[in-house]
């Protein structure tokens, strides 16, 4: 029980980091273009995190849930996991890069998974689903916010461009808004999936059901429909997201800057598009329970209204480097959590 403990705590430490690893996710764009502090701000995005509580069914947690098989996995296996995540977060954090919270997670929980039991162990068909989202979620944000700034710049052709800027710095508040409702029911949810997996595993190597144990670890792969999906008590939902919203508070000001200045310049017009655009494919994509990157979407979103005024608008040195965090992330993580599988392995 104590590790299990220790587990969930981490999970939710986690969490928080990612919060703040993420924070300029969702306030970059609204940041730069003056329409909010950076105090109010984080305290504006870390609301609506919060709110995607009420908004979002499980479909994300339920994914990461069935990363690897739990029924094969110790507890160990899901510590070394999460902290080689934490980790990884915290040296791209240190660093200004603004690498994935979520494939750190998705990385550092299946090469612990792979070291202690051998690649047979992961469900290859999600990883492979979620590495295909590294490329396609920035693709598919960056066209949503590409046409979505077309189809501005026409609609208020006819407007004097002192008046549409007004508009646009409010509703900046509305996509911001959007965006980090996005943000909580995309990545709060992966950490709700290794806790609900953490209790699982918890169960199953103590020969336990649901009904051997207290109320709050009720956890379960419940099947409808012919398909097992994940169910959890409320409280493990209700800490995730308070944990997420308590890190966007702490803010993250360097990846802001990266996010915010460096891959092109945003207007508040140009920030509404970016902001809608991400929030449409984190929709689309909890919809279809695919855990993606709010980082990777958010870039692509930007880059998008960047490449609406050229291509030379658009910085893409620091792009090209934003790609290769995001391509190193799953493999990098994933070693760190194996290595430290090894080591723990020795002293288990």
């Amino acid at each position: 029980m104590t590790l299990l403990l220790i587990i969930i705590a981490l999970a939710l430490i986690f969490d928080m980091i990612n919060g703040f690893h993420d924070a300029a996710n969702s306030i970059a764009t609204i940041v730069s273009t003056k329409v909010l502090s950076p105090a109010v701000a984080v305290v504006w995005a870390a609301f609506f995190n919060v709110l995607a509580f009420f908004i979002f069914k499980l479909n994300i947690a339920d994914t990461i849930s069935k990363t690897v098989d739990t029924s094969v996995i110790n507890l160990w296996v899901i510590l070394c996991g999460l902290i080689a995540a934490i980790v990884w977060n915290l040296i791209t954090w240190y660093y200004g890069i603004p690498s994935s919270s979520s494939h750190t997670l998705i990385g550092g929980f299946s090469g612990a998974a792979v070291a202690y039991a051998g690649f047979s162990v992961v469900n290859i068909g999600i990883i492979v689903k979620i590495a295909a989202f590294i490329f396609l979620a920035p693709f598919i944000g960056m066209f949503i916010s590409y046409l979505i700034t077309l189809l501005i710049l026409w609609s208020m052709r006819r407007f004097s461009p002192h008046k549409t800027d007004k508009w646009f710095r409010t509703g900046q508040l509305f996509s911001s808004a959007a965006f980090s409702i996005g943000h909580g029911g995309n990545d709060a949810q992966k950490v709700m999936g290794i806790i609900g997996a953490a209790i699982i595993v918890y169960l199953n190597t103590n020969g336990l059901s649901p009904d051997d144990v207290p109320s709050w670890l009720h956890v379960s792969m419940e099947v409808v429909n012919g398909k097992k999906h994940l169910s959890i008590p409320d409280w493990v939902p209700f800490a995730c997201y308070t944990a997420i919203a308590l890190g966007t508070m702490m803010g993250g000001w360097k990846i802001v800057k990266t996010m915010g200045t460096k891959i092109t310049k945003v207007t508040p017009l140009e920030g509404v598009a970016a902001e809608t655009g991400g929030a449409i494919t984190l929709f689309l994509t909890e919809y279809l329970k695919i855990p993606v990157s709010t980082t990777h979407t958010i870039t692509g979103s930007i880059v998008g209204v960047g490449i609406s005024k050229g291509l030379s608008a658009v910085k893409w040195g620091v792009t090209i480097n934003l790609l290769w965090a995001w391509i190193l992330t799953i493999p990098v993580s994933a070693i760190f959590g194996a290595v430290l599988y090894y080591f723990v392995s020795l002293f288990i």
